[in-house]
């Protein structure tokens, strides 16, 4: 086992002369694009620090205080082997791997190895898993390489994970790639703010919206009149302002520089291709808060694998990447030209733009961004009793809006005595497989929210519904129970919970070693929450049986009911949160606790 970097073709292998440039398709324009801010490139950004390799299946990773760059600004943070260019890991399936992490901080820390599976004691998560790494200390961890696919890893400790610490894992499958490419890259985004991690959580804290940069003013107002009316937008505000809202309350913090492997549109990452090659692009979103809508102009993607796990492909123009997710996509580009991959937030605040290229010292296009979305009265509708907004609440049940004030509590064969978790046989939900090519819109969202995606060139936009397991991991069989986690919160105090429980006042949830589980997840926030659960697989339930979609994290979006089912296989304690990481900090978290163990 070594390192694995994503590959550079040599330069002596693709040069073209200038003249061979223009007349295979590249302006004169083209050609002289970015070479100077190419070679102005701090020295940071250009060396990437490797884990040092002790021996074979060993690595040796520091944790260091890291100076960022981000070309917009500079900050101090916390990152990998000494750099802000985020570490990449290349295991091998079948594999077992001894990683020892020395810790240079004045605090503690810890790794998380995001999506594997592996003992509960090496999950790295501070005061569920072990005690965490102290200053000055090394830990070693040592877990076998059960699974293939793209993953990644972050510190589990304080706010280190937005302040810098995370990586990508890329694992060879045992017998090769089921779909192979000629060349192989991670583009790993992150969202990096000036501010450091702590003083956004206490600015969230005495004030919710301080980040929140698209708030509507008099010229909104007015511009509101005159597509509606004046009457209408007056009741509009009227509305939002009863609820203490705004439909612009889409992204907690604004105000971040957008980056691809560290490094920003200005900084320019670049991969390299010769025409006709199909390359693997690993996307990997290390965000703390901000999903990305994944595009690249002039050429087709087609998903093959989703949080690490195949999937039967699907070609799309667009996808959205919730925060931890990762896809992989297979793109070709055929002509001899530059092109921008383009990230941009769901929000519509920021973006960043990477280029593929025949060869250095280009830059693809940078689009402006597409308008701003606003939340709509659907995406609110799950407020009824979940967000705690003071006179004026709504509320969803089971997928659909509800205004009636349904008392979750007095439905029929629901218990509650599980920690508040509520446990009966699985009940009717929405049909997602029906609704998957009804052309009523993705059945993962609201029915008329304003979060709905839409391809930027009026294309296909990937859905949870597209996604087809290629190998079902488990047996297909009936889950013996439903567990079911409101996701809610009190936006004022910006505290975030599950079932109105924050996590220092919840007990665990507590699963049986062999059963097989339902969740369900009722959003009754405005907010979209990535829900991930440690140490085992989450099935989506898309309405396909057997080829549901195997993931670590689920995005479960505003005003909506989601399902999942897990194979409850691995024993311990594991770490349950939202991944959004001022929402885990605010208290969306639990601790599950899987009792037994195999015969």
């Amino acid at each position: 086992m070594r390192l694995f970097k994503a590959k550079q073709c040599a330069l002596s292998d693709i040069a073209l002369s200038s003249s061979e440039h223009l007349a295979k398709g590249l302006s004169r324009r083209q050609f002289g694009l970015t070479a100077a801010a190419a070679l102005a490139m701090p020295t940071a950004l250009r060396a990437h620090e490797a884990p040092k390799i002790t021996s074979k299946g060993t690595y040796d990773i520091t944790v260091d205080r890291v100076r960022i760059d981000t070309g917009n600004f500079r900050k101090m943070g916390v990152g990998y082997n000494k750099s802000q260019i985020p570490t990449i890991l290349r295991f091998k399936e079948g594999e077992e791997v001894t990683i020892n992490v020395t810790n240079n901080l004045r605090e503690s820390t810890s790794i998380h190895w995001h999506g594997l599976i592996l003992p509960f004691q090496q999950d790295g998560v501070p005061g569920i898993s072990f005690n965490g790494i102290a200053p000055g200390e090394t830990f070693t961890y040592r877990f076998p390489i059960q699974q293939a696919g793209t993953y990644w890893f972050h510190s589990h400790s304080g706010f280190q994970e937005p302040d810098g610490a995370y990586g990508a894992i890329v694992i060879e499958p045992r017998d090769g790639e089921r779909i192979r490419a000629d060349r192989d890259y991670v583009v790993q985004l992150a969202d990096k703010h000036p501010h450091p991690g702590s003083r956004i959580m206490r600015n969230l804290k005495m004030m919710p919206d301080y980040y929140n940069r698209s708030q509507r003013t008099l010229q909104t107002l007015i511009e509101d009149s005159r597509q509606d009316s004046l009457k209408a937008a007056l009741k509009d505000r009227g509305m939002w302002g009863r609820m203490r809202m705004m439909p612009t309350d889409i992204e907690d913090v604004q105000g971040f520089t957008a980056l691809i492997n560290g490094r920003s549109t200005s900084q320019n990452w670049t991969g390299l291709f010769r025409p006709g090659e199909k390359i693997r692009l690993r996307i990997v979103n290390s965000s703390a808060m901000t999903y990305f809508d994944m595009r690249i102009p002039g050429l087709k993607m087609t998903v093959v694998q989703a949080d690490g796990n195949d999937v039967k492909p699907v070609t799309v123009d667009e996808l959205r990447v919730a925060v931890a997710e990762t896809f992989d996509v297979i793109v070709q580009p055929r002509e001899n030209k530059v092109y921008s991959i383009i990230a941009e937030s769901m929000g519509r605040t920021a973006l960043v733009r990477g280029t593929l290229s025949p060869r250095e010292g280009y830059a693809g296009a940078v689009p402006p961004l597409r308008p701003k979305p606003l939340l709509t009265m659907a995406d609110m509708s799950g407020m009824m009793g979940g967000m705690d907004m003071g006179d004026h609440v709504m509320q969803n049940v089971g997928g659909m809006q509800n205004m009636t004030g349904m008392d979750h509590s007095k439905m029929q064969g629901m218990d509650h005595s599980n920690m508040g978790a509520a446990s009966a046989p699985a009940p009717q939900v929405m049909d997602h497989s029906g609704m998957a090519m009804s052309g009523e819109g993705d059945p993962f969202y609201a029915p008329g929210s304003g979060l709905t995606p839409k391809a930027y060139n009026g294309g296909k936009f990937l859905s949870y519904t597209d996604l087809r397991a290629a190998r079902p991991l488990y047996r297909n069989r009936a889950p013996s129970r439903t567990i079911e986690l409101r996701l809610t919160g009190n936006m004022e105090r910006y505290i975030w919970s599950i079932n109105d429980v924050k996590f220092d006042d919840a007990d665990p949830i507590v699963l049986n070693y062999g059963e097989r589980v339902r969740i369900r997840f009722i959003n009754e926030t405005m907010m979209a929450h990535p829900m991930h659960l440690h140490g085992m697989w989450s099935i989506v339930d898309t309405g396909q049986g057997a080829r549901n979609p195997i993931k670590h994290t689920v995005s479960v979006q505003p005003g909506t009911t989601t399902d999942m089912e897990v194979e409850v296989d691995a024993p311990g304690q594991w770490a349950f949160h939202c991944h959004l990481s001022y929402h885990a900090d605010g208290g969306m978290f639990r601790k599950v606790v899987v009792k037994g163990r195999p015969a």
